[in-house]
């Protein structure tokens, strides 16, 4: 861990005798962009919670810059946190919401404006100053609550999914913001979503939890192109990983509902007829013409986006695919095509979800 990062050794919570998150380690560098993505209710904000001293923890240890914070009061942590709500004052103008928490603080008044200053101006919303939030958009509301988190100096920004209450077009703009802002301040941001687009986008480093447990750390090219199981591979990517059975049957080779796939898997012990899964990204899969290595399937929806297409088809024996397709014969409705993937962009995955490598 660098001196100035975050470090998190065993963390662990219980609500009674239920114990929500096991055991996390887990090292953040200084300056770091750091992801928690998960499904609901896998641990992701409790975590966030626990780093902004607002959850205790149960067991473990947790440390900023070298100091350990486990007990301390969320305002000795040096953090910061923007949540889901704005959480603003109503009766407050901007100006008075952004500079609230220096003033309870004790800042000298010169210093609270200077400060209130900088931030609307990072913001661009220093023209928005003597309004109050009702006069505001949502992401105007947005930036006043991610301004009054910039105003403490904080070593540490937490986001607890800041942007789910904003329309699609209006999250894609507030994205850009929030990247533009990391690279300006330069600090630790930790950032709660369950959103995936989010997490590839905005992130040096994606945390992937599953049920309080850490799947996969890794910068989003790892996690998407290197997953460590098939919870990650299935979790990250949108249309998901496909998954096809299959059925090992040795010298290198595993039966499918669409004949043998010849694989580049070595030393996975698996023994003949035992059954493991093949992974297939659908930007990945090419409709061919019939040959060894591809399976024949058939669409049953074909979804027209424009730029792209997706081919939503069915194998011979029911299992479900999805396959890009940019160019090529009209394909619709009903056809029967064969899809290829080429071997080292194909991923193996053991009958519990390990990666076979």
């Amino acid at each position: 861990m660098t001196k100035n990062g975050m470090r998190l050794t065993g963390v662990r919570k219980s609500f009674g005798g239920l114990e929500v998150i096991h055991g996390i380690d887990l090292d953040i560098p200084e300056g770091a962009f750091v992801v928690f993505v998960g499904p609901s209710g896998c641990g992701k904000s409790t975590l966030l919670r626990m780093i902004a001293g607002l959850e205790e923890v149960t067991d473990g240890e947790i440390a900023i810059k070298g100091r350990d914070v486990t007990d301390l009061d969320p305002s000795e942590r040096g953090i910061a946190m923007v949540f889901q709500s704005y959480a603003l004052y109503p009766h407050m103008s901007v100006r008075d919401n952004l500079g609230f928490g220096l003033k309870m603080a004790r800042v000298g008044a010169s210093d609270i404006e200077a400060r209130v200053k900088a931030a609307s101006a990072i913001l661009k919303i220093d023209h928005l100053l003597d309004r109050r939030p009702g006069q505001l958009s949502g992401g105007q509301r947005q930036r006043v609550a991610i301004g009054r988190a910039i105003v403490r100096k904080p070593d540490v920004f937490l986001f607890d999914e800041p942007l789910s209450n904003l329309d699609a077009e209006l999250r894609v703009s507030m994205r850009i913001e929030i990247a533009r802002l990391h690279r300006e301040l330069g600090n630790t941001m930790i950032y709660v979503t369950h959103d995936q687009t989010e997490a590839m986008t905005l992130a040096d480093k994606i945390v992937v939890l599953k049920d309080g447990r850490i799947e996969q750390a890794g910068s989003p090219r790892e996690v998407y192109e290197d997953p460590a199981n098939s919870f990650v591979a299935g979790f990250i990517g949108s249309p998901r990983m496909n998954m096809i059975q299959a059925e090992w049957a040795g010298n290198g080779l595993a039966n499918t509902a669409g004949g043998a796939i010849r694989t580049d898997i070595r030393h996975a012990g698996l023994s003949s007829g035992e059954k493991l899964m093949l992974g297939m990204r659908p930007e990945h899969l090419t409709v061919v013409s019939d040959q060894d290595d591809a399976i024949q399937v058939t669409v049953d929806f074909d979804e027209y986006l424009g730029g792209t297409r997706y081919l939503y088809c069915q194998s011979e024996d029911g299992q479900s695919l999805v396959a890009e397709y940019r160019d090529g014969p009209k394909i619709q409705r009903g056809d029967t095509i064969h899809l290829y993937c080429h071997p080292e962009r194909r991923r193996y995955f053991d009958a519990q979800g390990n990666r076979l490598r």
